[in-house]
């Protein structure tokens, strides 16, 4: 049998390299992978709570909270009281954040086109068909703490 693991381990790395390389190339502004993720969940979700995109996200409140007031203080993200409850706090991109949120998008997206073009159009079906049926796996195991759907 294949060594599973590995193959994980590769694809992770090469995707990880990938969404890297697109953080440090697109936008001109200094933006990690993971608050590339936190933009990214807040542009998908609609006025979501800080909470909402830290589970998400599988990230701890604590160092979620910290990446998100970096984002503020770039100008990227507005937090605004819930005007039923000032303990929770809605997350939303600027102008400037949607428009970072665009040009990765853009250029992730171009990368995958890009590397799925190599295949025929019977392999790029059954990739992500593939990839759809192992996320739904991964998200009814019981044996993995992964963050819900």
């Amino acid at each position: 049998m294949e060594n599973v693991r590995n193959l994980f381990q590769l694809l992770s790395r090469n995707f990880g390299l990938l969404n890297e390389q697109c953080c440090d190339n697109c936008c001109g502004q200094e933006i990690s992978l993971v608050q590339s993720h936190i933009l990214y969940e807040i542009n998908r979700q609609h006025q979501p709570s800080m909470q909402e995109i830290a589970g998400a996200l599988g990230m701890d409140i604590t160092t979620f909270s910290r990446q998100v007031k970096t984002l503020v203080d770039k100008g990227l993200v507005k937090k605004t009281p819930h005007p039923a409850d000032n303990r929770i706090n809605i997350l939303s991109l600027t102008p400037e954040g949607l428009g970072i949120e665009n040009d990765i998008n853009l250029t992730v997206n171009t990368q995958l086109h890009s590397v799925l073009s190599t295949m025929t159009d019977f392999e790029r079906d059954t990739v992500i068909r593939s990839i759809k049926l192992f996320n739904d796996a991964m998200q009814k195991s019981t044996s993995c703490c992964l963050p819900p759907k």
